[in-house]
């Protein structure tokens, strides 16, 4: 089943076609990556498809047209994302980091804050992040307290603490080394085994090639080529435009 479909995709910036007419689908229960260099159009494709920034063509999300569609009722539909930039609350533990992000606000919800603003809060979707990830012994412990690839690892726990369907991870595996990228890998892999879907951007070709069930390239904000990660990695064209035609001519 197609879960995320996206038909001639396109985001304009001024007279700048930052995504380009993409097609592209992720099935339910899959890990599906997005790769391409630096200013492929990679982050730009994910705000797009979560409503951050205009798009044109068609965006399906669970058979359902959500191009019209705000930021929140997507998220509500059971789309959800991380970012670049952690965004963590360092006066926060892990744990209230966590409680935050699977509070559903409501009008009524936010009264009854006011009124019994010590009520008792559901903790199903904090305690299943927790244990899909297993970051038990993180969770007393503030942001500035634990390393950047831990810290990763609560940004993908707080995506998933709303429960959502599909989560789109925007470069999880920056500034990551190799040890952290692997262990986020191992991460990602236990989110797909707990029923959630991945739509993964990142630049960390080695990470996507070990972890995705399917890829996509982009270039310029071009689709130049699609498939698993064994036909994606002796794809010419992805070749070059990771390394420059020269990888290409000296195959020849």
């Amino acid at each position: 089943m197609d879960l995320l479909e996206t038909r001639g995709m396109s985001v304009t910036f001024g007279g700048l076609r930052a995504v380009n007419n993409v097609d592209l689908t992720v099935e339910k229960g899959k890990l599906v990556g997005l790769i391409g260099p630096n200013g492929a159009g990679k982050t730009t494709f994910i705000d797009g498809i979560t409503g951050f920034v205009p798009a044109t063509g068609r965006i399906e999300f669970k058979g359902k047209e959500i191009n019209e569609m705000p930021v929140h009722a997507r998220s509500r539909l059971g789309m959800a994302r991380t970012w670049q930039s952690l965004e963590l609350f360092d006066d926060l533990t892990i744990e209230e980091n966590l409680q935050v992000a699977a509070e559903r606000q409501t009008v009524k919800s936010f009264l009854t804050d006011i009124i019994r603003p010590s009520r008792a809060r559901d903790r199903s979707g904090v305690d299943f992040a927790i244990e899909v990830l297993g970051i038990q012994d993180l969770i007393k412990k503030l942001p500035n307290e634990i390393s950047q690839g831990q810290r990763k690892l609560v940004s993908a726990a707080r995506a998933l603490a709303s429960q959502p369907e599909l989560v789109c991870m925007d470069e999880p595996a920056a500034g990551l080394d190799t040890s952290e990228s692997r262990e986020l890998g191992q991460g990602l892999r236990r989110i797909i085994d707990a029923g959630i879907t991945i739509f993964l951007v990142d630049h960390d070709m080695g990470l996507v090639l070990d972890v995705c069930d399917y890829i996509y390239v982009i270039e310029f904000g071009q689709k130049i080529a699609e498939g698993t990660p064994a036909q994606v990695k002796t794809d010419a064209r992805v070749i070059e435009a990771y390394l420059g035609s020269s990888a290409t001519e000296g195959k020849h």
